[in-house]
């Protein structure tokens, strides 16, 4: 028994060096025992170094074995050093998520769907408190009013996936599956608000939408199908659409940092980036430090007018008298966003080389109890005993709301154990055996802090209010060292000899910016990496900077009428700071 446990137990040794196997090694024995023979028989000294020397040659050259368990288990590259094949190792090896076979469509597994639940309870609660109520609209849309509004179906339009059979027959008119449902729900908008009465129309949809064009899908970032909440609403007065761009603006901040642990900047998008279609767009951006890219979290769109007269949704002024005739009212209108790369972006933040990191209020599980101290000299009585007690610890935990579950499963040693769920990101780890049961105390392991910084000790008679104390704690470290570090690489540069450096040194810069288009486009081009391996995809993570937001906290350094834009080609002043950052 304590050989199986042993084997297992570096089976899963991340870090153990690969062995060669006994049969290389016995080949190489006797390989090394020819040479000697062969050596013994020459009758000079170099005659006998050479043959030394092949000996060692024959054992070097024996195949290592690959560990067994390493590579099924562990992630066996570095996160900053192959990212990309760093971040789909966490996902599938943490139990996140499978590949299907439609390329860009994934399955989402328990685990990374819980994250999505809990985000959508906590969202939902809020927005039905600002008055918004859920529907759901269909899937499909024609392609008569996919066209009706030309502006804004145009940032859609290679992204927009067509059904144009059914079964063997082909449909006299193909039927599109929505990228997003402005078309999808505002004819109907149109028939359902006859009156300002009727104002404001606030309604959201939990669903899945289909963006197909792009070459470079992404788990949880860019895939062709997405789960996502869309809410749109309808508002007589142009000044309470606005203010309820900016809550729903602040509720998506809050998805990030009180529930994910995510720092976002909020602010504004330039009108290059904006939603087509819109008046202007708010955003909530990110950062990926370990790539050095900013990273849009969700965005909340004041669309003005702009639909309502495409799709004909007025009301009469209520502030015309009787028998007077004034002009219908376009109503106001907003749409805003918020999708399952809150996921994505969590795992890239947080995750490290063992695996995911996941903030307890979003993790499936909390606390996982592990038993250890059962030996081969360990009777069934000792063991059934500790069981027991393992499992009066989960339901003390479980009798306050604590996710816990005590792993009881046999065959696999304690290592084993550690290792599975430090790669599944599991906040918090207890270990409880025979000298923790005589100390009335359980071993606590964060999977935040590696070694022993991350280690301490709970007595039990306190365990469920300490066990509280540390999820609390994790979760609010793992906020402040990620705003840390987005704070530490968020450059304010005022000089574009700096700005590409920056750029280089993984960092996002806030620079003095005229806030047009082509001045845009020029800074993108201008700093556009040359020595870089990545494939160059429109949609992928840019190759050059691109503004993410003009933050509405500004900083200090512009003065209107003097400072100049940062783009040493431009001619314009400076009207704000602007964020500047390669992007995903």
């Amino acid at each position: 028994m304590e050989e199986e446990i042993a084997d297992k137990t570096a089976a899963i040794n991340m870090e153990q060096v690969e062995e060669p196997s006994k049969n290389a090694l016995k080949k190489a024995n006797k390989q090394k025992k020819l040479a000697e023979e062969k050596a013994n028989k020459s009758a000079t000294n170099t005659t006998k170094e050479a043959a030394r020397s092949e000996a060692k040659k024959a054992v070097n050259k024996a195949p290592k074995k690959k560990i067994e368990g390493a590579a099924l288990i562990g992630i066996d590259v570095a996160k900053d050093e192959d990212f990309s094949a760093w971040y789909q190792q966490a996902l599938t090896k943490g139990d996140f998520l499978d590949y299907y076979d439609v390329s860009g469509c994934y399955i989402l597994k328990p685990a990374s769907w819980f994250i999505w639940e809990q985000i959508r309870d906590w969202f939902d609660f809020r927005i039905k408190k600002l008055g918004v109520r859920n529907s759901a609209f269909p899937l499909f849309v024609s392609e008569d009013v996919l066209q009706r509004e030309k502006a804004h179906i145009e940032g859609f339009a290679a992204e927009v996936a067509w059904v144009t059979h059914a079964g063997s027959t082909k449909l006299d008119k193909k039927i599109a599956i929505r990228p997003t449902s402005e078309t999808v729900m505002y004819p109907y908008y149109a028939k359902w608000i006859r009156s300002h009465r009727d104002l404001p129309l606030r309604l959201n949809q939990w669903n899945s939408v289909v963006r197909w064009e792009f070459k470079n899908p992404t788990p949880f970032l860019r895939t062709r199908e997405f789960h996502w909440q869309e809410g749109h609403t309808a508002y007589l007065k142009q000044e309470d659409a606005g203010k309820e761009v900016r809550q729903i603006l602040e509720l998506y901040a809050g998805v990030y940092e009180e529930l994910l642990a995510v720092p976002v900047i909020r602010g504004r998008k330039t009108e290059k980036e904006k939603f087509a279609g819109g008046d202007y767009t708010t955003t909530v951006e990110g950062y990926i430090a370990a790539t050095g890219r900013g990273i849009q979290g969700g965005t909340s769109h004041h669309l003005g007018q702009n639909f309502s007269k495409m799709f004909g949704i007025s009301v009469e002024d209520p502030s015309a008298k009787e028998g007077e005739k004034k002009a219908a009212l376009n109503v106001f209108q907003n749409s805003w966003g918020l999708s399952t790369r809150t996921i994505g972006v969590m795992v890239m933040t947080h995750g490290d080389n063992r695996g995911l990191v996941v903030p307890p209020r979003v993790s499936e599980i909390q606390v996982v109890i592990i038993p250890v101290g059962i030996t081969a000299k360990s009777t069934e009585d000792e063991r059934i005993s500790l069981y027991k007690q393992v499992d009066a610890l989960e339901e003390i935990l479980k009798a306050e709301d604590i996710r816990a579950e005590a792993d009881k499963r046999e065959g696999y040693s304690p290592g084993w154990k550690f290792n599975d769920w430090e790669l599944k990101g599991v906040p918090l780890r207890l270990e409880f055996g025979p000298k923790d049961s005589a100390a009335h105390c359980v071993t606590t392991s964060r999977r935040d802090i590696e070694g022993n910084d991350g280690k301490g000790t709970i007595q039990i008679t306190e365990l469920a209010a300490g066990v509280k104390s540390l999820l609390n704690s994790i979760q609010k470290d793992l906020y402040d060292r990620a705003d840390q570090v987005f704070k530490d690489h968020t450059k304010k540069i005022t000089s574009w000899d700096d700005f590409v450096p920056a750029l280089n040194e993984k960092n996002v810069c806030l620079i003095p910016h005229c806030l047009t288009e082509k001045c845009e486009d020029d800074i993108k081009e201008m700093s556009a990496r040359t020595d870089s391996n990545e494939v160059v995809d429109e949609k992928a993570p840019a190759m050059g900077a691109k503004s993410l937001c003009i933050p509405f906290d500004q900083p200090e350094g512009i003065v209107k009428g003097e400072t100049r834009c940062t783009n040493p080609n431009c001619k314009n002043l400076a009207e704000s700071f602007c964020l500047f950052g390669r992007s995903y």
